[in-house]
């Protein structure tokens, strides 16, 4: 089971788009950046997608300062390819942001990407 937490501006719209895709083996867990930075830096979650207006700041403020520029990035008002996601996510990023604007583009490319990176 991926256990995939949402936070940001735009965690509930986040965390519906990613149940309406009904992905196999994702558990979606509405949380916010402290619990999200604790749980990830745990083992006990695997992913996180935060949004805020801009998707460059305060989408992942919290969790880069605890977790690290290594394991995060924001794809900002951009919607980002799957190769580009695959490609984090085989360097080993775990924590995404993007404008809340961009959610219809960018949690299905992001959902995509994590099914088939699962091993």
């Amino acid at each position: 089971m991926t256990r995939i937490l949402t936070g940001g501006l735009a965690k509930d719209e986040v965390a519906g788009a990613l149940r309406a895709l009904d992905l196999d083996g994702f558990d979606v867990e509405v949380s916010n950046d402290m619990d999200a930075a604790v749980l990830l830096r745990g083992g006990r979650a695997d992913y996180y997608l935060g949004t805020c207006h801009t998707g460059a700041g305060a989408s992942l403020g919290l969790l880069l300062g605890l977790l690290g520029g290594a394991v995060c990035h924001t794809f900002g008002r951009s919607v980002p390819r799957e190769d580009e996601v695959a490609a984090l996510l085989r360097g080993g990023t775990r924590v995404f942001g993007f404008g809340l604007d961009q959610i219809p583009g960018t949690v299905p490319v992001l959902a995509r990407a994590i099914a088939a990176h699962r091993p």
